[in-house]
């Protein structure tokens, strides 16, 4: 006789994680839903990017959803956010959200101009103490860079705001890094929205906003539960009488661009970037275009490499040359023997500082995004790639990115010999690890 309390296997509940899953769409699930109908616009570095949302933000009637991981307070920096104020005192609803590490120089003055202005303004985990460095999972950053005027034109990429000159550590170059970012019109921008719109109402639910206004007069303060699910059924309200109508794509250029957004999060979407990075090169038949400034790949994204360049495709790897952060270029360093030895071509950029975070695919597949291809990005931060099929885009970003190749130095066997020491790989890989587990990162690299 079965026990009044027994349930069969399949009747039980599922895990929470499964739960959540089997109550997506299975292409959410996977990370990664295609749409046709988009405009994708490349804008390489600061200079074409910066203007264009100069005049996104100029013509909105309804909203901006802006997230960044450097917004700093230097004279373009003052110039957007200025924009944004002006913006939200003609009646638009502006949200900016920072992260607490990447911008926390200019925080204090951000606060100061949006807080008079009436932009609504959040920091994503602030940094707050030096003993911030060693607590687990506090080095999970926001890293991502997006943007939705009126939820008709988006912007995806890897630049921060920020001169393209100006680097916090180094000051001042003669020429501007070399950065990349799209604007994209058509239905992949309800994605963008609907991520950042699930970003924004996490980060209050976490206190952000109760620790921002507890500083700020007024009887309800967030101090309590109930006032703070009050503040949020406002919000989902608010978003839901502010939503657009659905793009319908565009009319002119190319109106059937396949793009999808991938993010990467500590929730569903793990190592969506790194799998459809993967999925990508595994079929790639003719070329491998890949543009990253930090790159310490996991054994996985690695052997799709290495499987690319014995099948006859050609691999090449724009990296970073002239170095900002000494253990970011000992770890690519300590992987450069392995690579060549498996016919994959790789070139350091230095002409200025490399931030680009692109690859372009046999000129048919194309992402540009946040993403870097290190532990950080891979494991640990969150981040948003904007996926595109579509060979005239890609062939415009292979040009770019060739054009680039062409002042980049190439690294050799002899190179190689006078770059990196016997114990270099070693030691890195032993950091690597080490460092993984401090920021709470997941899963086998």
């Amino acid at each position: 006789m079965t026990h009044a309390s027994y349930r069969p296997r399949s009747s039980r509940r599922p895990h929470w994680r499964r739960r959540l899953r089997t109550a997506l769409p299975r292409h959410a699930a996977r990370g990664v839903a295609w749409v046709g109908g988009n405009c994708v616009e490349l804008l390489p570095l600061g200079e074409t990017l910066f203007p264009a949302l100069l005049r996104a933000w100029a013509a909105a009637r309804r909203e901006i959803w802006l997230e960044t991981y450097i917004f700093h307070d230097d004279a373009i920096g003052r110039a957007l956010a200025q924009a944004l104020v002006d913006a939200a005192r003609r009646g638009v609803q502006v949200r900016v959200l920072v992260d607490g590490l990447g911008s926390n120089r200019s925080i204090a003055a951000l606060q100061a101009m949006f807080d008079g202005g009436g932009v609504e303004f959040m920091v994503y985990r602030p940094w707050r103490h030096w003993f911030n460095l060693v607590q687990r999972g506090h080095w999970r950053r926001l890293h991502r860079k997006l943007c939705v005027v009126d939820g008709g034109e988006a912007f995806v990429g890897g630049i921060n705001l920020i001169d393209d000159r100006l680097d916090l550590h180094h000051g001042w170059s003669a020429q501007p890094r070399l950065d990349y970012a799209v604007a994209l019109r058509g239905p992949a921008v309800a994605q963008v929205r609907a991520s950042m719109r699930r970003l924004w109402l996490r980060t209050a639910a976490s206190g952000s906003v109760r620790r921002r206004l507890a500083r700020a007069p007024g009887p309800d303060l967030l101090r309590s539960a109930p006032a703070r699910r009050r503040y949020l059924a406002e919000l989902f309200d608010r978003a839901a009488a502010r939503a657009p109508a659905p793009s319908p794509g565009c009319a002119d250029a190319a109106p059937t661009m396949r793009a999808a957004l991938v993010v990467r999060d500590n929730l569903l979407h793990r190592r969506a970037i790194e799998h459809a990075y993967v999925r990508a090169i595994d079929r790639a038949r003719r070329s491998v275009l890949l543009v990253t400034p930090y790159f310490y790949p996991g054994q996985a994204f690695r052997d799709a490499l290495k499987r690319a360049a014995a099948r006859g495709v050609e691999v090449t790897l724009l990296l970073q040359g002239r170095v900002d952060y000494r253990a970011a270029a000992w770890a690519a360093q300590a992987l450069y023997g392995e690579l060549l030895h498996a016919g994959v071509r790789i070139h350091e950029y230095h002409r200025a500082f490399l931030h680009g975070k692109v690859a372009v695919i046999d000129e048919l597949w194309a992402t540009v995004g946040s993403s870097n291809i290190d532990p950080l990005s891979l494991l640990v931060n969150r981040e948003a790639n904007l996926l595109v099929r579509d060979a005239a885009f890609a062939a415009t970003l292979a040009r770019h990115v060739r054009t680039q190749l062409a002042d980049a130095l190439p690294i050799d066997a002899h190179r190689l010999r006078r770059r990196v020491a016997w114990w270099v790989p070693p030691f890195v890989a032993v950091v690597a690890r080490l460092f993984i587990a401090l920021a709470g990162g997941t899963g086998r690299y």
